[in-house]
């Protein structure tokens, strides 16, 4: 029997939505995880980074970038060390300046993905998937790469039958 996991890492609170900053209960990539969930039983692992992000969107906006222009690896509140019970491994994430957040590298790049199949889904608001493809490629050596979906944030919460048709 096939075991999936999803690996993801989502922003509740202040977020940019349609042009405008708004208040999320729960970020759009955790909604993403549980349709996945809902579609393949899969395990979850959340990564949190140790140091919290501000509550201030925009004030989070300039540590990412600060972080991805310093190629930084921020410390996590947890570390997943072993994929090797999973067969697929679905990574879901925003796209923060252009690719996934640098905590998403930490976490992947502790991580064996040999013989793995893996599938990404990044929530955007009009940069689609970015570089985060091509950075998948080079944090998940070994494994069987398929297509990335990239989902709108504001579309997140119709976008159901999409993720189900792209986990198929």
């Amino acid at each position: 029997m096939t075991k999936n996991l999803v690996i993801y890492y989502s922003r509740a609170g202040q977020n940019y939505v349609n042009g405008d900053i708004v208040d999320l209960e729960r970020g759009n990539a955790e909604i993403l995880v549980d349709y996945i969930k809902e579609f393949t039983n899969a395990d979850t692992f959340r990564v949190e980074t140790l140091k919290e992000y501000p509550i201030d969107y925009m004030q989070t906006t300039e540590i990412a970038q600060e972080e991805l222009n310093n190629n930084a690896r921020p410390e996590l509140k947890e570390q997943l060390n072993d994929i090797s019970d999973y067969d697929i491994i679905y990574i879901v994430s925003p796209n923060w300046w252009g690719t996934l957040p640098m905590a998403m590298f930490t976490q992947l790049e502790k991580l064996d993905f040999s013989d793995k199949i893996v599938k990404t889904l990044i929530t955007h608001e009009g940069s689609g998937l970015g570089d985060s493809m091509k950075d998948i490629k080079k944090l998940c050596e070994g494994a069987d790469i398929k297509k990335g979906l990239a989902i709108q944030g504001a579309q997140v919460k119709s976008s159901k039958s999409k993720v189900e048709g792209w986990i198929e």
